[in-house]
């Protein structure tokens, strides 16, 4: 063999074919495929062979096996015998690369990340004269970086990927960098940076011309950004002409055939998201958009559609990004539960994003906040008030994003002020929090909301009616519709225990009505109860008495989802706020909170 480098001899051949057949056994035979790959070094191959072949074994041993160790060993090995100046091997770059691309993904596993730059820095270095593999590489640190949280250098890389794609002659991945760079921009709120580059993107993404598939797939990509930056910013009205682009340019990739012909162009091999993926992440931001509207019906029903559509992709497929949609869908219809009154139904789907974070410390680390903030929310729902101001206290510790932040203390801050004036410093301290700007219309209008709640309790009713007023105007303007209901049945109660009845009857009718519509139990319960006192008071004796009907039923039902939750052995979550959430959880006897506030 050392005679001739040409061609591969026959023994070698035969090893790799065994190897590969071990392989793809079904079960794999994973210890024969390693044993034969192992029999490659009892025949002192040459360099190129020798770096293939530790490639392989690590391969296999890190995507097979548990031995990380002896799967570290042999992709170093790889590495080595590469760049080391002794051997030139410039024929065989895609063993060079991809043996760096691989072990920088082992660092990382390894939480190694200090080790992994310095191998993706010097691929990149060296690779400007292989278009695929540069590119490829470019996005992979910037992904390193952007998951340690640094951004800037993650932008910056995706920068000089950008400019060597358009260098290259490929529009379709300088759009691709520049667009992960524009979802980065976002993350950071560097909107001065994010609209001019959207607008270059929305150009260069309508002006390609290329393989269908792919120019849809940026469309998706584009819209996607989009629709994301609108209900970051809470318009949930301004968004739908894109939303209505986003779901009819989905529409459209589930009609085209893969194209097999590949780009001619080696800088253009790269694809966003398979059409599967999309799909889902489609049904994810209309789920977002309902919810945040206040259409949970429908969040319900794209929920149910999404979540179908990932379990039979997890049965083939394994990326760790369909975790993340299964635990972001989770979150908002855990939500859309407590709002419509099904707490023992949310408090399991808790449960299950519990278990899903259990699999992924990474993932748990990125939504422990969220966790925490919706057992808080859970918590107030059955009236454990000491155990929501822990998990709210828990999940402030845990996140510094400023929305979160501002969320997890409007909430804080609304349950307090149901226990007023012991609690009043805390309150104050909360509110302090709302004298700041707010990227979000809907946190601003709550925060309007959260302001008005306190004047009433302070009985300064006309600055209550002023916040609230507050609250509608930006409520209405972008479909808010569950602040509405709250601000319109406050208003409500504010104009009848000023004893202006029939202002109070037009609040809270309207409020009823938008709140049987969303449904929103706790709203329509509290309506309930301000009707029948209204025409109690008005002295319309059988409209009183049809609202004390329609108050008993939202009532039982809320009692008969209390006593159901808090029989759950999930329910002992409330008392975790430090580490890992628990795996078992012990049965409960019975529910252990007061009803009264329920009733």
């Amino acid at each position: 063999m050392a005679a001739s480098t040409e061609a591969p001899e026959p023994w070698y051949l035969a090893l790799l074919g065994f190897a590969e057949h071990f392989r793809t056994s079904s079960p794999p035979k994973i210890r024969l495929c390693v044993h034969c790959l192992q029999a490659v070094f009892q025949f002192k191959p040459p360099p190129r062979v020798e770096a293939r072949t530790h490639l392989q074994l690590g391969s296999v041993l890190y995507r097979h096996t548990k031995n990380g160790e002896l799967a570290q060993s042999h992709l170093e090995k790889a590495v080595s015998c590469i760049f080391n100046n002794t051997y030139q091997i410039s024929q065989f770059e895609d063993v060079k690369f991809e043996a760096a691309s691989i072990l920088s993904e082992f660092y990382c596993q390894q939480n190694l990340v200090d080790s992994a730059k310095p191998v993706l820095r010097k691929a990149i270095q060296i690779s400007q004269q292989t278009p695929y593999w540069h590119c490829r590489l470019l996005f992979q640190l910037a992904q390193l970086h952007a998951l340690e949280k640094d951004l800037v250098s993650a932008c910056d890389l995706l920068g000089v990927g950008a400019e060597y794609a358009r260098v290259m002659g490929s529009e379709y991945t300088r759009a691709l960098f520049l667009l992960s760079k524009g979802m980065l921009l976002l993350m950071e709120r560097k909107l001065s940076e994010v609209h001019p580059l959207l607008t270059l993107c929305g150009t260069i993404v309508e002006n390609w011309q290329g393989n269908p598939i792919q120019k849809e797939s940026l469309r998706v990509f584009f819209l996607v950004l989009q629709v994301t930056h609108y209900l970051d910013a809470g318009q949930v009205k301004s968004v739908k002409p894109c939303l209505k682009q986003l779901q009819q340019c989905i529409q459209t990739i589930s009609t085209l055939h893969d194209d097999e012909i590949l780009p001619t162009n080696p800088a253009a091999l790269f694809h966003w998201l398979p059409k599967e993926h999309m799909c889902v992440l489609v049904y994810l931001v209309t789920v977002m958009h309902s919810m945040q509207a206040g259409y949970l019906e429908k969040a319900q029903k794209y929920t149910d559609k999404a979540l179908m559509q990932l379990e039979k992709l997890k049965m083939l497929d394994s990326s760790p990004i369909l975790s993340t949609f299964q635990v972001i869908l989770l979150e908002h219809i855990i939500m859309c539960r407590l709002v419509t009154g099904h707490k023992a139904t949310a408090l399991q789907e808790i449960s299950q994003v519990c278990q899903l974070c259990q699999q992924s410390p990474r993932l748990f680390t990125n939504h422990a906040a969220q966790l925490h903030t919706l057992l808080g929310l859970y918590c107030i729902s059955v009236n454990c008030m000491d155990n929501a101001e822990a998990q709210f206290t828990a999940a402030l510790q845990m996140t510094t994003h400023q929305e979160l932040w501002t969320f997890i203390v409007t909430n804080l801050a609304s349950f307090l002020l149901y226990l007023v004036f012991k609690l009043f410093f805390k309150i104050n301290v909360c509110l302090l929090w709302f004298k700041f700007p707010f990227f979000s219309h809907c946190l601003r209008a709550a925060a309007f909301y959260i302001r008005g709640l306190l004047s009433f309790f302070q009985g300064r009713y006309n600055e209550a009616k002023r916040f609230l007023r507050e609250t509608l105007k930006m409520s209405n303007a972008e479909d808010l519709n569950r602040l509405t209901a709250c601000s319109l049945v406050l208003l409500g109660h504010i104009f009848f225990v000023l004893g202006n009845h029939r202002e109070s009857n037009n609040m809270v009718v309207p409020a009823m009505q938008l709140a049987s519509k969303i449904p929103d139990m706790s709203v329509q319960l509290w309506s309930s109860a301000l009707l029948k006192d209204l025409n109690k008071a008005c002295g319309n004796t059988m409209d009183a008495h049809e609202a004390a009907q329609m108050h008993q039923n939202f009532s039982q039902q809320l009692l008969q989802d209390h006593i159901a939750a808090c029989s759950l052995p999930e329910h002992n979550l409330i008392s975790w706020t430090d580490g890992l959430p628990p795996v078992q959880f012990q049965p409960q006897n019975g529910p252990t909170t007061s009803l009264g506030s329920l009733l």
